[in-house]
């Protein structure tokens, strides 16, 4: 059985929002179309504390987008984004919800970001996805939603990890860095993942 995973669509990653995502708003009413072909949809969003420490504002002298160090992993400093209880962090009020069983939330710990929507990025917490999904009966994921080479492609590679069949739906995301997400595709093709 298969099941649609979207992927934080939150305010703060649309047009207008802190970390907005080029044409993020597009891929939405794709989103709304797909959603009657699945049995199951779920949702991730991320939920921050305002002192997340993947917030470049956390750290003096640092600016957005500097790579640093954080509890061993390797961290892009972001703008403030998605803060819990926040409009930011709310869902898009054009996204249609009605046929989200489940949201699992991510990046709540301080000291570590989390763009899967399965694991935090040392994949030292898990965010209850995996064992939901496994008792759904659920074998194949498909994935859309922002940003497409972030959240979208790092939950998609731990599908595949999981023993998921692990499909990304290319009309249902956007990337930040288009260059990037071309290498980063063609890992996720070489593990066996599969572009819909």
């Amino acid at each position: 059985m298969k099941a649609l995973v979207i992927v934080d669509m939150q305010n703060d990653f649309l047009p207008g929002g802190s970390l907005a995502v080029k044409d993020g708003d597009k891929v939405i009413p794709v989103i709304n179309r797909i959603q009657n072909e699945y049995e199951l949809v779920v949702a991730t969003q991320d939920w921050h504390p305002k002192t997340h420490k993947s917030f470049a504002s956390q750290h003096t002298g640092r600016e957005v987008f500097d790579v640093i160090t954080l509890d061993d992993e390797e961290q892009v400093l972001w703008p403030d984004h998605c803060v819990q209880e926040t409009e930011g962090a709310d869902f898009t009020k054009e996204l249609d919800t009605k046929k989200i069983e489940a949201i699992f939330r991510k990046g709540m710990e301080v000291n570590i970001d989390s763009y899967s929507g399965f694991y935090d990025n040392g994949k030292k917490k898990n965010t209850g996805m995996h064992g939901f999904l496994k008792d759904r009966g659920i074998t194949e994921l498909h994935f859309c939603g922002l940003a497409a080479d972030f959240c979208v492609y790092f939950s998609a590679m731990d599908a595949l990890s999981l023993g998921y069949r692990s499909c990304i739906l290319t009309k249902g995301t956007k990337a930040i860095d288009k260059s990037g997400y071309i290498e980063k595709k063609e890992l996720f093709l070489r593990n066996g993942g599969v572009l819909i």
